[in-house]
């Protein structure tokens, strides 16, 4: 049975509770999202048939801010899934120190099998469904799993449509014609860059040739391999949804990050690449490597595979990569992992960067933005660590106190408790 990731983020919620003295008030508080939304939309498909589809949104915490997060088209998009994630926005955003809250969104649906034109009803009809609970100030969605700039700017049209202003702010990862941010497309990989510079230090590695294997190329897994590969990593393994390629020489060998990525595009995939050999995504993680980063989907390492995990480093760029027993497993056995709240809330900081821009109408060039985030990455790397020695407890659990104590604090400022 597939672990249930609402299940694992109360998990993660209860360890970093019992580890900090969490009051009880404050804990059943955060047991629960503030308001779910579950949305019936009706679509006029391009034969002439109406198909009805299901939306969510759960708006979980908006202590520190407006409820901020992405909006995910999947055929596995679930309520719980969609609990857990805005749960992990609640403390990504706070482990970075940004003010906005936790939110997320999905819809069940596979948009490969929609064309154009039905794809933009479903998107409008979204908005449609749940405008009066969402804006600038209220929550703020962004792209997720198989949503583009293109979608968001849809779903900006149709809510501006609907209020009768402009109002930029009120969805992020936009074209830059409609107030996009210079640097959104790769913030994600950027944000996960920075954090894992700061990693390799505290285990005195050093990137000339050191070996990286990223599971999952997609936006962030792609964009991190590229810029890895730039600072001298070894890239010897990629997979993508339809299977994994390394490269046959693991001693010595690297892939180039732009000719897989050229290849999958003339081809659909990463594999039947040349000088490598195809292996599964699950072998992926087991290869000896020194860093490993998945950036793919949630769970992928468990209490059964965590034990032959090689890597002395995991930087997870997907959301939920690994589930509670595996942390225990992986902390046990001295490999140091970054967790996805912070490794991966590069993107959410310049969505932050996003909003700021809209509301001010004054807006950053690409440096200027990457100059902000790396320093508040860094900082919140710091943050963490310094939690992580003082208790003497794992990363993940050490960035879930500091969010949990920065979410404290803005409730008990409300008189919440």
């Amino acid at each position: 049975m597939a672990s249930n990731p609402f299940s694992n983020a109360m998990a993660q919620l209860e360890k970093a509770a019992t580890t900090m003295g969490l009051p009880v008030s404050i804990h059943q508080i955060l047991q629960q999202p503030k308001r779910v939304l579950t949305v019936s939309l009706p679509i006029r498909m391009d034969n002439g048939d109406v198909r009805v589809f299901t939306g969510y949104r759960s708006q979980y915490n908006d202590a520190l801010g407006p409820f901020k997060g992405g909006i995910r088209f999947h055929p596995d998009v679930n309520i719980d899934e969609v609990k857990a994630l805005s749960f992990w926005m609640t403390m990504k955003c706070a482990t970075v120190g940004i003010p906005l809250g936790g939110g997320k969104g999905g819809i069940i649906v596979n948009p490969k099998e929609l064309s154009e034109g039905e794809l933009e009803r479903l998107s409008r009809a979204y908005i449609r469904a749940i405008y009066k609970y969402v804006g600038p100030t209220q929550d703020v969605p962004a792209p997720d799993v198989y949503t583009t700039p293109t979608i968001m700017a849809w779903m900006l049209d149709e809510y501006e449509r609907l209020v009768g202003e402009h109002a930029p702010g009120m969805i992020t990862g936009k074209p830059l014609s409609l107030g996009g941010s210079q640097g959104r497309g790769f913030s994600t990989a950027q944000g996960g860059v920075y954090v894992l510079r700061e990693a390799v230090k505290k285990l005195g590695i050093q990137p000339q040739g050191t070996s990286v294997a990223v599971q999952g190329f997609g936006n962030a897994g792609s964009f991190m391999a590229k810029i890895l590969e730039k600072e001298g990593y070894r890239i010897v393994a990629l997979s993508d949804s339809k299977g994994a390629i390394v490269v046959n020489d693991m001693a010595s060998g690297s892939l180039s990050v732009t000719q897989v990525d050229g290849h999958k595009q003339q081809t659909g995939s990463v594999t039947g690449f040349n000088g490598t050999k195809e292996i599964s995504n699950a072998d992926l993680l087991k290869l000896p490597v020194d860093i490993l980063i998945p950036a793919a989907l949630e769970n992928v390492i468990t209490k059964e595979n965590a034990a032959e995990l090689q890597a002395k480093l995991i930087v997870e760029l997907a959301n939920g990569p690994v589930t509670p027993e595996a942390d225990v497993i992986l902390h046990d056995r001295g490999i140091l992992f970054v967790p996805d709240i912070l490794a991966n809330a590069g993107g959410v900081t310049v969505s932050y960067f996003e909003q700021v821009q809209n509301a001010s109408n004054y807006y950053w060039t690409e440096e200027e933005a990457l100059q902000k985030l790396e320093k508040i990455m860094i900082d919140a790397f710091n943050a963490v660590w310094e939690r992580k020695t003082r208790f003497n407890i794992d990363m993940r659990t050490a960035a879930f106190v500091t969010a949990v104590e920065r979410v404290s604090e803005g409730m008990k400022a409300r008189g919440l408790v």
